[in-house]
């Protein structure tokens, strides 16, 4: 099998992984809609699909601090690959043979396992790759999220105009392909064999830590504050501000994946040169003026500028979280990614699920909902100043 022995390779299998990710995130969400009145699903019923989709990852990054070092990285970040093929290609497939529900449910099952792997495998991989500036690195690679989620929006917004919202199924199809040949690809690049080593305090270890805690607090906001709004900003720009898909979909998750990949890039240009603890603590308050903005104002346009600004405010808040965990906790190793993943992925669950929840008994009013998920970049800023207290101590 050829081989590649040069580790920017390795970087842009990275960057495409996370790019899988977005896809397997973000493509669902832009069919909420048209979910709910081909198969009459209440808001409730598609808070579920959330839920089950970062559940099972957060289960993964759970499990999987007992099986990656065992099996290593590369064999791991294969299945991750191929978990994400076979569940985006299912999607087109089994809510057309099963009840369509059931089908949805399934078919997400399968690729948020190849997602949860993804979280856990490819930071550990980038911060063990040759090399300094680890956190402009971490901040780099996860802008291509970003960018994977802003052009799932844009490609999907153009297939819809082209062929139409019912021939979802066949886009379902086209985005399998990421996952299958980036699969391919990271056979061939090197991967640090370090990580296989299970060098580290392990979860034992980790759970001693008092300021694990902080980080999981941290990680666990992040992912609330950035999915709570990008996973309902489609729905809320179509139903609530009341414009059409095409637009609701360029101006609102569009703009905030475009403004969220800035905020990334950014701070891997300017990561020497600031306080990644001080930027983070103007990130929550930022994201706190964001919500409010989105929520209550009652001109549409406003609300969709306030969306787009909150991918600016949460751009950092995810990788900062990972780089400031590997500064301060630096024998945490691969439990620490994985547990920090999976607090990640619990805000991810929690954040979109309780603003479903709370739209629901709001009788449908997603500007509600959207109010409350405000406690999460609270949280947030509360957690950063422990954080400094502890630096002080």
């Amino acid at each position: 099998m050829l081989r590649i022995k040069n580790y920017k390779h390795t970087f842009f299998a990275c960057y495409a992984g996370y790019f899988v990710q977005a896809i397997i995130n973000n493509f669902l969400p832009l069919l909420f809609l048209t979910f709910q009145h081909s198969f009459g699903l209440s808001y409730d019923r598609i808070s579920l699909l959330i839920v089950v989709n970062f559940g099972v990852q957060l289960f993964i990054d759970l499990a999987s601090t007992a099986f990656v070092d065992k099996l290593g990285y590369r064999k791991c970040v294969l299945a991750a690959h191929f978990f994400a093929f076979t569940g985006l290609f299912l999607l087109g497939v089994l809510p057309f043979v099963l009840e369509p529900y059931t089908g949805t449910i399934i078919s997400i099952t399968v690729y948020a396992v190849g997602s949860g792997l993804i979280e856990v495998i490819i930071s550990p991989i980038v911060e063990a790759c040759p090399g300094e500036r680890k956190s402009a690195q971490m901040s780099l690679l996860h802008s291509f999220y970003c960018w994977g989620q802003m052009s799932v929006v844009l490609l999907s917004t153009l297939f819809f105009v082209l062929f139409g919202t019912e021939s979802w199924r066949y886009l379902a199809f086209l985005w399998a392909l990421v996952p299958f040949f980036n699969g391919i690809y990271f056979t061939a690049v090197p991967v640090p064999e370090v990580l296989a080593k299970g060098d580290g305090i392990g979860v034992k270890g980790l759970l001693k830590t008092k300021l694990f805690y902080i980080f999981a607090l941290l990680m666990l906001c992040s992912g609330a504050s950035e999915i709570a709004m990008s996973q309902w900003a489609s729905a809320f720009a179509e139903s609530g501000l009341k414009v059409s898909k095409t637009v609701g979909d360029l101006l609102g998750p569009c703009l905030f994946a475009a403004l969220m990949g800035t905020a990334r890039v950014l701070y891997a240009r300017l990561a020497d040169k600031i306080s990644l603890v001080r930027v983070m603590m103007f990130s929550g308050l930022f994201c706190i003026v964001c919500y409010l903005v989105t929520a209550l104002s009652p001109v549409a346009a406003v609300s969709l500028i306030g969306c787009a600004l909150c991918g600016l405010s949460v751009g950092i808040m995810w990788p900062a979280t990972f780089s400031l965990a590997a500064q301060r906790i630096p024998a945490g190793g691969t439990a620490m990614f994985a547990l920090l993943a999976l607090f990640g992925d619990l805000g991810c669950t929690s954040g979109p699920a309780l603003v479903g929840k709370i739209t629901e008994i709001a009788s449908g009013q997603l500007n509600t909902g959207l109010l409350f998920a405000v406690i999460f970049p609270a949280l947030l800023i509360a957690g950063i100043y422990a954080l400094g207290v502890k630096r002080k101590n």
